[in-house]
């Protein structure tokens, strides 16, 4: 049978089964009740082991109905740093962050890398060509922005993310697109200065959406997260 792979991030859950390091078919879930579309996965699935990320930390409860169904459970949230002192990261890693950066440096062994996440947070960390981690940025993502700029406010609307940006805005939508969006692109053509060697690889929903407006050389790995989900397990499945 295979492996669960479990990603829950702060927006969505992104879940797929595994073999070895072969990802399967897909799963997302928006919605309120995250813990209960888990168990109807293990449920249909019935895999062998399960590994569940997670950006916060889970209750006792949800901890408990987890590892009742899911005897072969390894669960990566702040309460459990362990894994991370076992590759060599810091405690203060949240596990998306790390499983990106171990999938990073299995797909580029021997290389230097600059891992960027486009997502809720824009996280951008960096490894050097020994695969030791150097350290990395969080800000705000694409969307936040948005939604910051108009909550905090009087008078900026609530813009979606647009087709085509105008790097000098002329309206407000324009103004805040642009601001935005241009904003991160100088954010990220900074960051990749900074280790020009390195291989780039871009994940996270919006990933393709900046991939296409950037001049470097990048590589697009959708599912980089479930990658080292997938390693982790790979690597840990006779210990849990």
């Amino acid at each position: 049978m295979p492996n669960l792979l479990v990603d829950i991030g702060n927006t969505a859950v992104k879940a797929c089964t595994s073999e070895g390091m072969t990802l399967g078919r897909t799963y997302r879930y928006q919605g309120e009740h995250p813990i209960e579309f888990i168990l109807s996965l293990v449920e249909r699935i019935r895999p062998d082991a399960v590994v569940l990320a997670s950006a916060y930390r889970l209750s006792p409860a949800d901890r408990g109905s987890l590892q009742e169904k899911c005897p072969g459970i390894m669960i990566l949230d702040s309460s459990n740093g362990e894994v991370l002192k076992k590759y060599g990261l810091p405690s203060y890693l949240s596990y998306d962050r790390a499983a990106s950066i171990l999938a990073a440096k299995y797909l580029f062994k021997g290389s230097g890398c600059t891992v960027v996440d486009f997502g809720t947070t824009l996280t951008v960390d960096f490894t050097d060509p020994e695969g030791n981690y150097l350290g990395g940025n969080v800000s705000l993502g694409l969307r936040t922005r948005f939604k910051a700029l108009n909550r905090y406010s009087r008078s900026l609307p609530l813009v979606n993310t647009p087709n085509e940006i105008q790097k000098i805005g002329t309206d407000f939508d324009s103004s805040v697109a642009g601001g935005a969006v241009m904003g991160i692109m100088f954010e990220i053509e900074g960051y990749l200065s900074l280790y020009p060697g390195n291989m780039v690889a871009f994940t996270g929903g919006d990933a393709i959406y900046f991939a296409k407006r950037t001049k470097n050389s990048i590589f697009v790995v959708c599912n980089l997260v479930l990658m080292g989900l997938a390693l982790i397990i790979d690597e840990n499945v006779k210990n849990i």
